[in-house]
């Protein structure tokens, strides 16, 4: 099919799908917020600096098509008091030279959503990070051959006014070695998805050492206050303390640097950058220049032994005085640091810190005395909260959480939904109890690569929660712990943000195939299809936090690894005995989390067969190769899973010769692994130890830095020689040079033992295990050997290599 003919479908399935999305919407929740969206109005960049900043972003998505484009800010009025984009034809765009189209849009952030609309469903194009392919232009007509939209223009309105981005801990999983180039690129895609109301939690240190100095805390009381670079989030939060700092002021002052030009940027696009509110947490200090304080400790957070080096920071209560004193303190060096604000401040301060008791009159109190801090610096704050914590915590009953939420002002307290795709609170708690709330997908655990979603509920679950009877919803959101991975989830979620109907998920998915890669492939039409209806259909409930055995191996007895709880599914025989091959590991307790598995792995592996078979046609296209190498990586890592529960049964059944080959085979399985990773920058280590190394100052720091970032992918905080932290395996990845340089070399380990233990007649030697497995870690944590930061080798002859070594006779059958 050429191009015209892909044009021409992709415009007819896109009216079929969106032509009610000009339709009015509003909610209780966006009536409550008015004011600040009143404010926020008043205050925004002037229309002549958000069109600069969006030409910037045009010329640096696709320069060759900057004359194409004409942009126009206008006012919410034109659009009903929504924001919206109108894309229309030039009327000048029948002469040599003139722009084509046409794009106007209430800010900079929806002219770009404009853009970005207009080259989806105009001209079959997409966009995604860097690390998944990067963006598909080719597909897009040379300039003055650019495709009409209708003679009326296509009118495009946001149901809502908010579209969120960012997570907590993304800052840390994903973010902690950004400088400002990487950072320029992810504020544009921010633009061109409709965000516009993103995270900006950079640089804050070195507002809080500035705080911290006018209540007498010193620098050197810091040093144990500050986690490391790739520790921040988990040191904002009160979880820990001083872990793999101290921070060096040279760190401090280039953050905070750094955190201007974001905010900047943000601002002239139009965007309302979340700023971080007074959560509680505090230095130890504080206890000593403030004696009668109401400063508690917290309990023990993983580390080994409750080693208070690291664990049981200090709470501040909100009750005390003092909280409201530091809370504005902290509002107000940020003002003067940055000139302005949106108004809006994150605080999550019982996130993963119950409240003492749960008396609703104390819990209202801290409500209250919370956002006081925010208002007496400013009195225009209003106060968003993530609301994981009514998703895991007990403590949370209807009553308390009543308290929580009513402690504000209405319309002063906005709460994340945070992981709505899977289990929405709105839907259980009468609407957060009439509080307004942001449907947000969180999707990502720790930054993990595992292919997975929820696409059925992203494509309607936003338009379910914004329609439902006295919603408060005020925004769409994603809220991932890390980025870069499973583009076509966010595809779908960031248009969340302008879609007014329930998404027909099997058309968007034929049209992502087409614009992922620039063209129609038959093949590919079909495999999309397949993993839709499983990798992308899960809904199970299960929390997705990839624990495959390569990346996550079980510290555990192998006799302690049942084998009668799995899920059968075929029969095998090996060297003359008969296995059970199963899906899923399961154990009889609670201590070893097995690996989530919720689709048909025979679906998948013809899923990748059809990707192989469409690679003559679509090789020299990144994001083809960048989808190859993943589907290859999860294929291979649940056949890693089943590999190994097979070493483990011919364990159990005193079968030497079989371990001894399953072991071979699994850890050859590993390298091969690691060879098809280093096919594309995305599955790179190099880059995220490197990237570290180049923000430091000198040799301590580049060492400091470097330890932070191999540390923080595998295990944390300290260990004795047979106990290794509970915080292991938290952020894995499947990154080349770490399954070749970290993965295999442990499971090659706990494989010798367990021939050590078949050849002497001994059982397994778990503390022996332990103690290497533990050595190894602590060495490569503190190794400085280089790996690559450019992909090598042929994506598409490496995986059709591995699916014929491993996976061509297992397709016929689930296994």
């Amino acid at each position: 099919m050429d191009s015209i003919s892909i044009i021409s479908s992709v415009i007819f399935i896109f009216f079929c799908a969106f032509i009610f999305s000009v339709a009015n919407s509003s909610t209780l929740g966006v009536n409550y917020v008015s004011s600040l969206l009143e404010i926020q109005e008043r205050e925004r960049a002037p229309s002549s600096v958000q069109l600069t900043a969006a030409y910037g972003v045009l010329n640096r998505l696709i320069p060759s098509h900057f004359s194409s484009f004409q942009f126009h800010i206008i006012p919410k009025e034109h659009c009903g008091g929504e924001f919206c984009f109108n894309i229309s034809n030039h009327p000048g765009s029948a002469r040599d030279g003139s722009p084509e189209i046409l794009i106007h849009g209430t800010t900079a952030v929806d002219i770009l959503s404009g853009v970005h609309w207009y080259l989806k469903y105009w001209c079959g194009a997409h966009i995604s990070w860097s690390k998944t392919g990067g963006a598909q232009l080719a597909s897009v007509p040379d300039p003055g051959s650019l495709p009409a939209v209708q003679d009326a223009g296509v009118l495009v309105k946001r149901p809502v006014p908010w579209s969120y981005y960012q997570n907590a801990v993304t800052s840390s999983y994903t973010f902690a070695w950004w400088d400002w180039k990487r950072w320029e690129k992810e504020i544009d895609w921010m633009a061109l998805q409709g965000i516009n109301l993103p995270l900006a939690f950079t640089g804050q240190e070195a507002i809080w050492q500035k705080v911290f100095k006018n209540f007498n805390i010193s620098t050197s009381n810091l040093d144990d206050f500050f986690g490391g670079p790739a520790f921040l989030a988990w040191s904002r939060m009160g979880n820990l303390h001083k872990w793999g700092g101290p921070l060096p002021q040279s760190w401090l002052d280039q953050q905070l640097i750094l955190q201007k030009k974001i905010l900047g940027r943000m601002y002239e696009l139009g965007m309302t950058p979340v700023l971080p509110g007074f959560s509680g947490n505090v230095p130890a200090a504080l206890k000593h220049v403030f004696p009668s304080a109401k400063i508690s400790r917290l309990g023990n957070w993983f580390t080994v032994n409750s080693d208070t080096r690291w664990c049981c920071t200090y709470l501040l209560d909100a009750t005390d005085p003092l909280f409201v004193e530091i809370g504005k303190a902290f509002i107000e060096q940020q003002l003067k640091e940055y000139g302005r604000s949106s108004h809006i401040y994150n605080c999550d301060t019982f996130d993963e810190n119950t409240p003492p008791v749960d008396d609703p009159d104390y819990i209202s109190s801290l409500g209250a005395t919370i956002f006081k801090g925010m208002q007496s610096a400013d009195s225009d704050a209003v106060w968003l909260m993530q609301g994981w914590l009514f998703t895991y915590d007990p403590f949370w009953r209807p009553t308390q959480m009543k308290a929580l939420l009513h402690s504000v002002p209405l319309g002063k307290l906005i709460v994340l939904d945070l992981y709505a795709e899977v289990k929405p609170i709105w839907a259980t708690s009468k609407q957060f109890y009439g509080i307004p709330y942001i449907w947000c997908m969180l999707h990502n655990f720790a930054g993990n690569v595992e292919m997975y979603g929820v696409l059925d509920a992203v494509g309607s679950g936003p338009v379910e929660a914004r329609t439902s009877e006295n919603s408060t919803m005020v925004g769409v959101g994603m809220s991932m712990e890390g980025i870069e991975q499973n583009p076509v989830v966010y595809d779908l979620m960031s248009e969340m943000a302008f879609q007014h109907r329930p998404v027909d998920v099997k058309a968007w998915i034929d049209l992502y195939s087409r614009r992922r890669y620039g063209r129609f492939v038959q093949p590919m039409q079909d495999a999309w299809n397949i993993l839709y209806h499983t990798i992308y259909n899960c809904t199970d409930g299960a929390y997705d936090k990839n624990r495959d055995v390569i990346v996550s191996f079980p510290d555990l007895d192998p006799n302690s690894i049942s084998t009668l709880q799995t899920v059968l599914n075929d029969v095998h025989e090996q060297y003359g005995k008969r296995y059970l091959r199963r899906a899923i590991l399961e154990e009889p307790n609670d201590s070893y989390d097995k690996p989530h598995l919720w689709y048909s792995t025979s679906e998948v592996i013809h899923a990748l067969k059809l990707f192989l078979e469409s690679g003559n046609q679509l090789s020299d296209s990144s994001t083809y190769r960048y989808d190859l190498v993943d589907l290859t990586r999860q294929a291979l890592a649940k056949y890693a899973n089943e590999l190994f529960l097979d070493a483990i049964e011919a364990y159990k059944l005193d079968d030497l010769h079989a371990v001894a080959h399953l072991s071979q085979k699994f850890l050859g399985l590993v390298e091969d692994l690691d060879m098809l990773l280093g096919c594309h920058d995305g599955f790179l280590l190099g880059p995220w130890i490197e990237s570290a190394k180049e923000l430091a100052q000198d040799e301590d720091q580049e060492r400091q830095f470097e330890w932070n970032a191999r540390t923080q992918i595998t295990m944390w905080f300290d260990n004795t020689e047979l106990e290794a932290s509970l915080l292991r395996d938290y952020g894995n990845k499947y990154w080349s040079g770490l399954l070749r340089d970290y993965y295999g070399p442990r499971a090659a380990i706990y494989f010798k033992y367990l021939i050590e233990s078949l050849e002497e007649g001994k059982g397994f030697n778990l503390q022996a295990w332990r103690r290497e497995w533990i050595k190894l870690t602590n060495s490569w944590q503190s190794s400085r050997n280089v790996f690559p930061v450019k992909s090598r080798g042929n994506a598409l002859n490496v995986s059709q290599w591995l699916f014929e070594k491993y996976l061509q006779d297992l397709g016929s059958h689930d296994h």
